[in-house]
């Protein structure tokens, strides 16, 4: 696979030096082998550190991938099961016709609780104790599991308290003990990074056009509705070290490298260690929903905890590709049919579709298929 890393490598050179990129890491694992561990840029445009395959980049929505990775762990222990109803882990939770939600309802985002108080500020999202009361109080929009739809701040914070009732652990101790340790990447995988690591970080910067992609977004979009502006990640607020430092497992600050070992100890066995067995991996990346999604309006197929499809491709046929692309251009997947497990980071923020995520995964299918 020399030839996929030469291939990607002049593929992200030519991004930076462009202009178009800032700094981007790539990773590639094919059957738990690494085949492509590519880097160029820099981390920190003021200082000039140049990206290194450990540079961990705030990734947003690219860290559910993870967080349901943990959720998955645990259930191959037999901690907790996905149709067990929420309230028997949070009774708080039932509050207002929940009480028939369950865990595979929170992983396919079919709650009905996708939204945030308007007023809500960083420093709220940063307490999750408040973060989960107010969603266990919160009225469905939609009976749980009769709809679906992208529940894109309130998720990791249902997820991570599931996690924390379950084991008595919050989600950052049980993803570093029970996923990131045992793979050797303790120090690329993050959700709450400690203070003493947010030097390493890479730093995001917006990408020109991102204001007037904003603000030709419709403005009735229930997705806007349901997450305000002060907690949507931007490059701003991956670099607030308040959101960096805190347990918001909707999203994830990784490398590239950490992201995809991940995903390919999903796939198979990775330098002897295997996240979940094959049932299971059977059982959690099939077609779970595929109804229209209430906060963007068109369908959205779903597995269990990821997105079914591969970025910049037709996902009905690439069904058997699952991750989670994040908000600002990242995204990590693995495929179940040619074994590959594919990360992309970077630190030039754009909220719309990623060019580069489409350009080099689409540059890897193709180098696996020759």
């Amino acid at each position: 696979m020399d030839i996929m890393q030469k291939l990607v490598e002049e593929a992200i050179d030519q991004l930076v030096e462009s202009g178009e990129e800032l700094g981007i890491q790539v990773a590639v694992y094919q059957h738990g082998e690494l085949v492509v561990d590519a880097v160029a840029g820099v981390a920190d445009p003021d200082s000039g550190r140049p990206v290194t395959s450990k540079t961990p980049f705030y990734s947003a929505s690219t860290g559910k991938g993870v967080t349901a990775t943990v959720v998955h762990v645990l259930a191959e222990r037999g901690v907790l099961d996905y149709d067990t109803p929420i309230v028997e882990f949070w009774p708080e939770f039932g509050a207002h016709g929940k009480e028939k939600a369950t865990v595979r309802h929170a992983l396919t985002h079919s709650l009905g609780v996708p939204a945030v108080p308007s007023d809500l500020t960083v420093r709220d999202l940063a307490d999750g104790d408040r973060m989960c009361a107010l969603i266990a109080d919160s009225e469905p929009w939609w009976e749980p599991g009769t709809k679906t739809g992208y529940h894109a701040m309130t998720w990791g914070f249902v997820m991570g308290e599931i996690v924390r009732r379950a084991t008595g652990k919050p989600i950052s101790q049980v993803m570093r003990e029970e996923v990131a340790a045992p793979l050797d990447i303790a120090d690329e995988l993050f959700f709450g990074v400690p203070e003493s690591e947010l030097g390493r970080l890479a730093r995001l910067e917006e990408a020109p056009g991102t204001a007037a992609m904003m603000a030709a977004m419709p403005a009735d979009l229930p997705l806007f509705k349901a997450t305000p502006p002060a907690v949507t990640p931007s490059a701003r607020y991956g670099n607030n070290p308040a959101v960096l430092t805190s347990d918001i497992p909707s999203g994830g600050t990784m490398s590239a490298h950490a992201v995809a070992r991940m995903y390919a100890a999903l796939l198979g066995e990775v330098d002897g260690v295997r996240l979940v067995s094959a049932d299971r991996l059977r059982e959690i990346t099939a077609l779970a929903t595929d109804d229209v999604d209430q906060m963007v309006g068109f369908p959205m197929p779903r597995a269990l905890g990821y997105n079914l499809g591969r970025p910049g491709a037709d996902p009905r046929e690439t069904l058997s590709v699952f991750g989670v692309p994040g908000m600002g251009g990242s995204a990590a997947y693995a495929d179940t049919a040619t074994g590959i497990a594919f990360a992309l980071t970077k630190n030039r923020f754009f909220p719309g579709p990623s060019a580069a995520v489409d350009r080099i995964s689409e540059l890897v299918a193709k180098a696996v298929a020759d």
